[in-house]
């Protein structure tokens, strides 16, 4: 069984936001997978997806810090600026995080651990809606 679905998302501010709440519910072919498989993927180039902590907010911080340490807006260097500082420095957060998720499923329900949930990493000050495409299959 395949089922395949577009969400939008509402725009986030910059940051880690989680997104597992949204992502189950437009998925309501989800409860009636025993076993299978949710592709996750963003349509975007400065926003990405990741799995990681579900319930402290200190984390979400932490990831935004971290990588706005790690690459910095308007780093002298970046050739491709004319679309404002933070573009380049997304185009590189979201390529190391990735575009896509493989995600398990079990029983009608994601198999995340306890403390894990699905993150949009919006690298851009003003990233706008984003668009994921999911992909269920399973029986």
């Amino acid at each position: 069984m395949w089922h395949q679905r577009d969400l939008t998302l509402k725009p986030h501010p910059r940051g880690f936001h989680l997104i597992t709440r949204e992502v189950v519910s437009a998925l309501p072919e989800l409860a009636g997978i025993r076993v299978g498989l949710l592709h996750v993927f963003i349509q975007h180039t400065s926003a990405s997806l990741t799995v990681s902590e579900n319930a402290s907010p200190d984390v979400r911080r932490d990831f935004e810090r971290y990588f706005n340490h790690a690459v910095p807006d308007g780093w002298a260097d970046f050739e491709h600026t004319l679309e404002g500082d933070d573009d380049m420095a997304a185009h590189i957060k979201a390529s190391v995080l990735g575009a896509g998720l493989s995600l398990p499923v079990r029983d009608g329900r994601l198999a995340l651990g306890t403390w894990q949930g699905v993150y949009l990493c919006e690298h851009r000050n003003s990233g706008g809606a984003r668009r994921l495409v999911l992909t269920l299959m399973g029986e």
